[in-house]
């Protein structure tokens, strides 16, 4: 167990490294912040999307049938999840697309499934609850949600108040950010 916990604080300081910027930033949820976590740095790395893939693995419920991956930022690691825990993935879009088969979710799902979003960062929650609401407008069970990064700016609480459980893999509260 020790281990796993030297594992953990060891991938926190290879987050850090690898995508905290530091600098004037606007975030999605339009608020501005000295602090950013560039979800492409660590979702490009395999290495580090692999780890943190196997990691988001373990925080998934086993009553889980199906992951959902909201597009773009969290699609790789959508896909880590899966290929870790061996469960099937659907990607959520912003919105339907305009062409072919027109579906705002991509894959294949049947309605009543127990479904756990895959998030890279959270700061108001507000995309992951908009995912959340196009899974259940399916007929899918929200049952779960779990992020790389919790920014510690009431996206929990907006997620947890909607009724969704959630587990974040680290907060940033939690990481040595010089």
């Amino acid at each position: 167990m020790e281990t796993r916990a030297s594992e953990l604080q060891e991938l926190g300081r290879e987050l850090v490294r690898t995508s905290y910027l530091k600098g004037d930033f606007v975030l999605r949820s339009g608020r501005h912040s000295n602090r950013y976590f560039d979800k492409f740095l660590f979702e490009t790395d395999p290495g580090l999307l692999r780890r943190l893939g196997r990691h988001m693995a373990d925080l998934v419920p086993k009553e889980t049938q199906r992951l959902a991956a909201p597009e773009l930022g969290a699609v790789l690691l959508g896909g880590s999840v899966s290929m870790e825990s061996g469960l099937p993935l659907v990607l959520v879009r912003k919105e339907p697309k305009g062409y072919g088969t027109a579906k705002q979710i991509e894959g294949r799902f049947e309605p009543g499934e127990r479904v756990t979003v895959i998030e890279d960062v959270v700061t108001t929650g507000g995309d992951s609850l908009r995912s959340a609401q196009v899974l259940r407008d399916a007929g899918m069970q929200v049952i779960h949600l779990v992020v790389v990064l919790d920014r510690g700016e009431g996206g929990e609480e907006n997620i947890r108040g909607a009724g969704i459980p959630y587990s974040p893999l680290f907060r940033v509260a939690d990481l040595e950010l010089d």
